[in-house]
């Protein structure tokens, strides 16, 4: 297959991430008009990680989203489930701890981090649920988790605006940088089959995350969702 379908087997999904690692973060930057860049820092203002802290940063890819959280002093673990991602990763940084590791089935102790973040990429895991408990498992008492996803416009006016341009212009778009295009027609249909902001909140909650609340950014195009563990 040269794009994963929407019941997200992990090896497809694997494999799709795979074959766009070399361009992914400058394909992200093109299609979402320079975007992913303040999203990335209200994520990193939102976790808002400490000298000596632990932070999972899950679904990290090449680690580009994991270098706020470094240079707070905190201690940062990049996981991905592509090992073609963390092999480019690897080469860029080669310095940060990237690990490989299905959301599902993390590869970690009970309540080791302080903080646990994942942006762009629950939206790619099979089981959502479960991958909200296993974040819930790895982090300690107290500790907080910050989700960052491409959710759904709040205005109807702009949120028909938004859809078309997922269904038409992105995947053309991608085809200018990206060596997958079909990528991001993946990409295009996930979002457009991901809850809302309302229903990934109680997701959460049935997961075990308390104090849980979200914060639309760019009109709701992205949502900043957080919780805290008891």
């Amino acid at each position: 297959m040269n794009r994963a379908s929407l019941d997200k087997q992990p090896h497809e999904v694997a494999s799709m991430f795979d074959k766009v690692a070399k361009n992914y973060d400058l394909t992200n930057d093109v299609i979402s008009l320079g975007q992913d860049r303040r999203w990335r820092k209200r994520v990193a203002e939102a976790i808002d990680a400490r000298p000596g802290e632990k932070v999972l940063d899950l679904a990290a890819g090449t680690g580009t989203s994991s270098l706020p959280f470094t240079r707070t002093g905190a201690y940062v673990v990049p996981c991905d489930f592509s090992l073609g991602m963390l092999t480019e990763g690897k080469k860029r940084n080669p310095w940060l701890p990237l690990t490989a590791g299905d959301a599902t089935r993390l590869p970690f102790r009970d309540g080791v981090f302080d903080a646990v973040t994942i942006s762009f990429g629950l939206r790619n895991v099979q089981d959502t649920e479960g991958a909200l408990r296993e974040l819930y498992r790895v982090t300690k008492p107290g500790g907080r988790v910050v989700i960052c996803e491409f959710s759904h416009p709040t205005w109807a006016p702009f949120r028909t605006v938004y859809e078309e341009y997922l269904m038409r212009a992105l995947p053309p778009l991608a085809r200018q940088v990206c060596s997958n295009p079909e990528a991001y027609e993946y990409l295009a249909e996930s979002i457009q089959n991901w809850p809302e902001q309302p229903e990934l909140a109680a997701l959460l909650q049935k997961a075990g995350w308390t104090k849980v609340a979200w914060r639309n950014l760019s009109a709701g195009i992205v949502a900043l969702h957080r919780g805290s563990k008891p």
